[in-house]
């Protein structure tokens, strides 16, 4: 599986890009899947439905399955949080994941860039950044792109992973 990331600071437009990308790869007939990293406490169950008493009782696995869809979720308990790579070994074979988040990892990425966003580059210290998408031209050898323009940014996804 090949693996691309958008990384950037909060409210830089990551996961508008993220979004736009997902139905850029599958309007061109490519299977994706994404992972997300949020450094905040998350909880995709609500309390007071089955999945969560499962859980609040102690089950260190939950799954629900529907006609739908199917949720996994695992309790960590105090055990570290998984890395990528024992994350991305979990996942079902897709030809494309996108990566939302993990900045300090050692995959491909774009930066997302607002100007707005008052934040500073990451990719001048991390050299697995390929290409920054931004609103403002930037003083930088890297590949640049209007934050907006998704075919280009996907073509260079796909240039660079050697997706057909």
């Amino acid at each position: 599986m090949k693996v691309y990331g958008v990384t950037g600071w909060k409210n830089n437009g990551k996961t508008g890009l993220m979004e736009r990308l997902v139905a850029e790869f599958t309007d061109r007939g490519l299977t994706v899947s994404t992972l997300k990293h949020a450094h905040h406490s998350t909880d995709v169950d609500q309390p007071g439905t089955d999945s969560h008493r499962h859980r609040t009782a102690g089950a260190q696995e939950v799954v629900l399955a529907s006609p739908n869809r199917v949720a996994i979720m695992q309790e960590l308990r105090g055990a570290a949080e998984p890395s990528l790579t024992e994350l991305l070994a979990r996942m079902r074979p897709v030809d494309l994941i996108l990566i939302e988040g993990y900045k300090r990892e050692a995959h491909p990425k774009v930066e997302v860039h607002r100007k707005a966003a008052g934040q500073p580059l990451i990719a001048p210290q991390d050299p697995s950044i390929r290409a920054v998408a931004t609103d403002t031209p930037l003083d930088l050898d890297l590949p640049q792109f209007d934050l907006n323009d998704t075919v280009e940014i996907a073509d260079f996804i796909a240039n660079d992973l050697n997706l057909t």
